[in-house]
């Protein structure tokens, strides 16, 4: 595909939320134009009532459809009854429902170079849905910064096994797994400070770009023989260009972007598809950008719907529907080491990114007609 993005749009003023409740893209990369300026904006999120999940796929499609469609509207001029409308909606379709599996195990890699943007709460998040809806899967932490690890509850100080074990020494990934607290089916790889010297140690190993992709493969492959089949494998990357993301590309098949709405996440969005296109020709050919979701969201914002549009007019099919707003709720729920899918599951940050894991099923689901 071939696209110039040449977004105009005009400065934002600062609005404060009340505290609520499979080939990569062809063509050369895009122009990314001129964006203007944004201010901070902050909303919140609505109370926890956890959900009940099933492990069985539900066939009360229709019903939940039916009721949700019975809740009345709001206009424009009513933003707050909008919002909740719109969270009732989802918490009856979402709630509590499972996805189908995928054919075979997916691994994607949560990547883009921009900081900031919601990586490592994208993937938390997803996976703890993705779990909870009766999926298996496994998270490896390949930042130095452990976050993804504190946001699971997961320990990762410098005397636990960790990711840099798997890389520098050879260890298997089911000697430093350690499964969440919070959820079943959710197991992860914890990064350590020790990964933050693995960039360096890895240029004097051999095969140093694959080394990721080979103790994934086989984690997969005795995990399947064992009867226990892995559904996802999530890599969440550091913000950088070095030898671990580029062991997480080769990794992978599919590369999944989180894209703040918001100029700077958007600028480097061409020289992450200008590295995707380089490891796909030198490294691994089967790698390809699959789905982008659009974070911090606020569709009251010029910004965010210019930039909401110009994403999806160049990467309509890669893009996700659903999309994730500022939340309180989101940025609170890793200082009580949880994903907010168990710190406030009824919260609108919760049901986006519900919303998001059960899209992101659905795409790579076998067409069979119990998933159709």
């Amino acid at each position: 595909m071939s696209a110039t993005l040449t977004p105009s749009v005009a400065a934002v003023s600062r609005e404060t939320l009340d505290d609520e409740a499979p080939p990569i893209v062809d063509g050369p990369s895009p122009d990314l134009g001129t964006v203007g300026h944004v201010s901070r904006e902050t909303n919140g999120a609505a109370s926890s009532a956890g959900p009940t999940t099933s492990n069985r796929t539900t066939d009360d499609s229709e019903e939940r459809a039916a009721i949700a469609a019975s809740i009345p509207g709001a206009d424009a001029h009513t933003p707050l009854a909008q919002a909740v409308a719109e969270d009732a909606r989802k918490r009856i379709t979402l709630s509590g429902r499972s996805v189908p599996r995928p054919a075979r195990t997916r691994v994607l890699t949560v990547a883009n170079q921009k900081g900031g943007v919601g990586k490592t709460t994208t993937t938390v998040n997803v996976a703890g849905a993705l779990a909870q809806a009766g999926s298996t899967v496994l998270v490896v932490d390949l930042d130095p910064q452990g976050n993804a690890s504190t946001a699971l509850g997961i320990d990762h100080h410098s005397e636990v096994p960790s990711v840099y074990d798997v890389l520098v020494d050879g260890v298997e990934i089911e000697d430093v797994v350690q499964p969440c607290p919070d959820i079943p089916n959710l197991v992860c790889a914890p990064a350590t400070i020790d990964l933050a010297g693995a960039e360096i140690e890895l240029v004097s190993l051999v095969a140093r770009e694959t080394r990721l992709q080979k103790a994934i493969a086989g984690y997969v492959e005795r995990r399947t023989a064992a009867g226990e089949r892995l559904d996802y494998v999530l890599v969440d990357c550091p913000p950088s260009l070095g030898l671990l993301t580029v062991n997480a590309f080769v990794a992978a098949s599919e590369v999944f972007i989180p894209i703040q709405c918001e100029y700077y996440a958007l600028e480097g969005l061409s020289q992450l598809l200008k590295n995707i296109e380089l490891i796909r020709s030198h490294l691994n050919p089967a790698l390809h950008v699959s789905t982008i979701l659009l974070t911090m969201h606020d569709a009251r914002t010029r910004l965010s719907a210019q930039v909401a549009d110009e994403v999806r007019s160049h990467f309509g099919r890669e893009t996700l529907r659903a999309t994730v707003p500022r939340s309180v709720r989101i940025s609170e729920a890793p200082s009580h080491g949880q994903t907010v899918m168990t710190y406030d599951p009824n919260s609108s940050g919760a049901l986006c990114y519900l919303e998001a894991a059960v899209e992101l099923a659905e795409r790579g689901a076998p067409e069979t007609e119990d998933n159709r």
